[in-house]
């Protein structure tokens, strides 16, 4: 099948219990998923629905169909994560660590004021460039992954109406997929701004379904805010820029985001627009994206902490203290004379704590880097 086929397996189409997970049960490594599903489980939501047909075959799909996967399931909408509860809390409780649905509450805070860790000199000199993101949903529609080639459309037309309400430096340029010329899908991927799709997860989860319609990309005239629409979430919002200026990205972030919610509240005139839980914070497809839904990264050179310590060290060490390692280019890229440090919790804290962590694991991966001799 090509790329943006779904793939569903043959249990998922007859609602019978995957007999492959047991199979995927017994590997040394399992999805999370895997860890945390059973026949009991499959027998208590195997014939449930939700309102957009979303059901337990499907929330499992990625997981059967890829038993490599590291989380292995997807949500299909908000009443997902309660009609699947048993499901749903496993992996949420296991992925976000320390993070309890019975007693916790995520609160979404975007005030760069709030940041009360500095970057230090040493480690600003180092940093290429600083690129932050968030994920949103629109509450009155589907998941992307229970959505529809007529759904997607629509919100590329809202969003088309959101961008013209955009001023100062958040204006700019939408691209659809399907309309784009060549010249123009060159140009975006020689800048690294497109997304092309092309996931075996993501394919097995809905996400590439009806490709290209639907998508586009939105392109600020300094090119330091973009947004993808229909990639994965509905929103994808990216501010980013080149050197260290972490407040200034942040900034911008918490601006774009504020200024999407208004343009949707002025267009659709509705209240509450963002898929939102009072309890999860942002609502995404893959669990692992709740709450803030937010990634905050810094390519940083450190060629002599790379050649003594490896990136398998580098990461040891960003990990306890919150945040991740990975190549510059992507999760598992070569790694040469510079990583990508970016934070790792995504729910139960604030937006600005998260870059708070990535700041402090900076500093001290650069100071790592300065007592090297040679």
């Amino acid at each position: 099948k090509q790329w943006y086929q779904r793939r569903v397996a043959i249990t998922a189409g007859k609602n019978e219990y995957p007999k492959a997970l047991d199979e995927h049960q017994k590997l040394e490594k399992q999805s999370i998923m895997a860890q945390c599903m059973t026949k009991e489980v499959w027998d208590k939501y195997k014939d449930h629905k939700t309102k957009n047909g979303w059901t337990l075959a499907r929330s499992i799909n990625t997981g059967i169909i890829n038993p490599d996967s590291f989380l292995g399931c997807h949500a299909g909408d908000m009443e997902s994560y309660s009609e699947f509860g048993a499901l749903f809390k496993g992996v949420v409780e296991k992925y976000h660590v320390g993070f309890d649905m019975e007693t916790m509450k995520h609160v979404t805070d975007m005030d760069v004021n709030k940041i009360g860790t500095a970057l230090s000199d040493h480690a600003q000199k180092k940093i290429i460039s600083t690129r932050i993101r968030c994920a949103r949903n629109l509450s009155f529609f589907p998941l992307n992954t229970c959505g529809t080639k007529e759904s997607r459309e629509e919100i590329s037309t809202l969003m088309e109406g959101v961008f013209s309400t955009f001023t100062g430096d958040l204006a700019g340029k939408f691209y659809r997929h399907t309309t784009m010329s060549e010249d123009e899908i060159k140009e975006l991927v020689d800048k690294h701004f497109l997304f092309r799709g092309k996931d075996k997860m993501q394919a097995a989860s809905g996400y590439h379904a009806d490709w290209p319609h639907g998508r586009g990309i939105f392109v600020s005239k300094d090119e330091k805010f973009l947004m993808w629409l229909n990639e994965g979430d509905h929103l994808r919002i990216i501010s980013m820029e080149q050197g260290g200026d972490i407040p200034s990205v942040f900034d911008r972030l918490g601006r774009g985001a504020a200024a999407v919610e208004k343009g949707l509240q002025e267009v659709t005139k509705r209240d509450e627009v963002y898929m939102s839980h009072p309890v999860l914070g942002m609502i995404t497809c893959c669990p692992t994206n709740i709450g803030t839904g937010m990634r905050g990264s810094v390519h940083i050179i450190i060629p002599k902490l790379i050649a003594k310590i490896g990136f398998e060290g580098i990461d040891k060490v960003a990990r306890s203290m919150n945040c991740q390692a990975r190549g510059s280019t992507g999760e598992h890229s070569e790694v040469i004379d510079r990583v990508d440090i970016s934070n790792w919790r995504r729910l139960g804290y604030p937006e600005y704590n998260l870059v708070e962590d990535m700041i402090k694991c900076v500093n001290v991966i650069s100071q790592m880097e300065d007592e090297i001799d040679g």
